[in-house]
């Protein structure tokens, strides 16, 4: 054998070595089974060489379209088995996600809203949303030019890069979330979207209303008024647009039938300019000015452009936006200086217009090409007249829902809100007030506050020594919104947990809530909110008196606003935020605001009687009484309003 293989016999074969190769060649074979079984546990089969997702069914990890080709991208990070994907609740799957990686060393999380995946130093807060399936507003690519990713968060800002050119704008603890890059490990990172969603109710008085809007069909032609805008498309749609303060609700409408087709709310995207009106007047005059603008104007165009999809609804078929706000929120729509409303006498530009002549109305009208809105090009914007300085637009439309032109004995309106107005009125006269109340009962200023959206508590009774709270959703307690709060001051009265000045047993500095989930009311909290609660005790008060008419005598108390419908009466008399009227005749009216708003979209006539009344209101400017500083310090105790002695 030996020879033949020394002669170079060309059919000698080694055995020896032949067997060592075969073996060899076992061994790689059986090396790739074996990552193949742990690859067929973790790698998916629909995931492409580009980790794009070719599978034609839903999974946890598909996303948007990759750049790379039109399949949609595969986020899984291939260290847990693909297939809880595709078989269990997108949720369940990132909570068993978190907890392994948590278990297994990883160096740190990002959390949302109870949802937790690994940190990963170098990428963005936008990508670690994708990993968690939070759909972030952009429009831009994710190069820091639209503004829409705003985000707040909430826990580990140290651990991102500082602020890029593109952030700016932003200031506290907001960033935007292609910018916002992770740059130290073994951290943890909370945040919030800017666009949660409130809970909201319309009013509950459903009134059939004479379907007779400005926009309207002859023929194949569409006209606003005597104006020709467009040929007919199919349908006839508006959209009615509450901008609050805090809490946007937009509503779309068919003007054919007056039937409401949609309706959706959302935090006012403004918040990162302050929570409240004159902060955000403040930000909009400084080096950023028109940001406010145009997050409004994009988040309206993202929500549009949504509920279009869904509902296979054309933008060329909206024709007219109407839009009600306070006077700050309105003109910060339609992109015009606001600086005016933040400095006495408090009135805006075209209030003042208006009062020297210029125009004949406080409305404004732009189109929706000239402000870039998702809506036929010639479409309407239409923004509703203002009564008298800060009370704006929002305040006619409630009037409107709650049919104040034929009202005929004492009601008073209470719009409760960052900033609350109260209207008093009857038989052709009214009075308004608006009462700078500031955001603590809307979730800002108080540590553990909150808007109206699920995890909020909404209720509160004090039961054998310990809070017994209810949240929106019935889920876990994440902080306490307005009807909370008000629940809550009123049995730390009821049970001498604190006196009328705010003060606890002890002089403590903080009370425990909900123990469990570490959420405290503090001092600096309470004295917060009773200056947010003293501005409308004020503003009820003082416009009793000067119309000369006792709790008693009032008919009806209408309560408009977000949270305000979920309030208990008998807790806001006992602490006074609102006037000891009898408890049958307060009525909740909701988002009344949103209500009158599709009422004056859908009906001609309602403009013209609301323009009429309102040209009539007494603005009463609450600071220029006389007793003002002594009626507000009354107005921070958490007491009952003790009409007599006031007047």
């Amino acid at each position: 054998m030996s020879d033949r293989k020394a002669s170079g016999d060309r059919n000698f074969i080694d055995r020896a070595g032949y067997e060592k190769s075969l073996r060899r060649l076992g061994d790689i074979f059986q090396g790739i089974t074996r990552h193949a079984k742990k690859q067929a546990l973790q790698r998916c089969p629909y995931k492409d060489r580009h980790d794009c997702c070719t599978a034609q069914f839903a999974c946890a990890y598909k996303r948007v379209a990759s750049v790379v080709s039109d399949l949609p991208n595969c986020v899984s990070d291939d260290q847990l088995d693909y297939r809880t994907a595709w078989e269990t609740d997108v949720g369940d799957v990132q909570a068993m996600k978190g907890k392994f990686l948590s278990s297994s060393g990883q160096p740190g999380n990002v959390e949302f809203n109870g949802r937790l995946c690994a940190l990963r130093v170098g990428k963005t807060i936008f990508d670690h949303a994708d990993e968690l399936r939070v759909k972030v507003p952009t429009s831009c690519g994710r190069v820091g030019t639209c503004h829409e990713c705003v985000v707040q968060i909430r826990k580990g800002d140290e651990a991102l890069r500082a602020r890029s050119d593109a952030e700016a704008f932003l200031q506290g603890d907001y960033r935007l979330a292609c910018q916002a890059v992770v740059e130290q490990e073994n951290q943890e990172i909370a945040f919030d979207l800017l666009r949660r969603e409130p809970k909201i109710l319309l009013s509950q008085e459903s009134r059939a209303v004479d379907v007779d809007p400005m926009v309207h069909r002859q023929g194949d032609k569409v006209y606003y008024g005597s104006e020709e805008l467009d040929r007919y498309r199919g349908h006839l749609y508006g959209v009615a647009l509450d901008l609050g303060t805090t809490t946007v609700v937009l509503e779309l409408v068919n003007l054919e039938t007056g039937q409401s087709v949609h309706v959706e709310s959302f935090e006012n995207p403004q918040r990162f300019g302050g929570s409240d009106i004159m902060t955000r007047i403040s930000y909009d005059g400084g080096e950023h000015k028109g940001e406010l603008h145009t997050a409004i104007v994009n988040t309206f165009n993202t929500v549009v452009r949504e509920f279009c999809a869904k509902l296979g609804v054309s933008r060329h078929e909206i024709y007219e936006i109407l839009v009600v706000g306070n006077t700050t929120m309105r003109d910060l729509f339609f992109g015009l200086d606001v600086q005016s409303i933040g400095q006495k006498p408090y009135r805006s530009n075209v209030e003042e217009e208006h009062l020297r002549g210029v125009r004949k109305s406080t409305g404004l009208r732009e189109s929706a090409r000239q402000l870039k809105l998702m809506a036929n090009r010639n479409a309407v914007v239409c923004g509703v007249p203002l009564i008298g300085s800060h009370v704006g637009g929002d305040i006619v439309a409630d009037l409107v829902a709650i049919d104040m032109v034929s009202r005929r004995e004492p009601v008073m309106l209470v719009d409760v809100g960052t900033n609350t107005e109260v209207v008093l009125g009857y038989a052709g006269r009214l009075m308004a007030a608006s009462c700078p109340a500031g955001p603590a009962f809307e979730g800002g200023l108080v540590r553990f506050g909150m808007p109206g959206c699920e995890g909020a508590v909404e209720s509160v009774r004090y039961r054998d020594g310990k809070f017994c709270c209810e949240t929106i959703g019935e889920g876990e307690p994440e902080g306490i919104c307005g009807s909370g709060f008000i629940d809550l001051l009123a049995e730390l009265r009821r049970a001498n947990l604190m006196t009328p000045k705010g003060v606890f047993p002890d002089k403590a500095v903080e009370v425990q809530v909900v123990q469990e989930r570490g959420i405290t009311l503090s001092r600096q909290d309470v004295s917060e909110l009773a200056q947010a609660k003293a501005a409308s005790f004020c503003g009820q008060a003082i416009l009793m008196r000067q119309f000369g008419v006792s709790p008693d005598e009032i008919s009806q108390m209408f309560l408009s606003g977000g949270f305000v419908n979920y309030v208990e009466v008998a807790s806001a008399v006992d602490i006074g935020f609102l006037a000891p009227v009898n408890e049958d005749r307060v009525i909740k009216v909701g988002n009344a605001a949103a209500q009158g708003a599709r009422e004056m979209l859908l009906s001609r006539k309602k403009r013209s009687e609301i323009a009429e009344l309102i040209s009539r209101v007494e603005h009463v400017e609450l600071e220029t009484t006389e007793d003002f500083f002594e009626m507000f310090v009354e107005g921070c105790q958490f007491k009952p309003m003790n009409c007599q002695s006031l007047w």
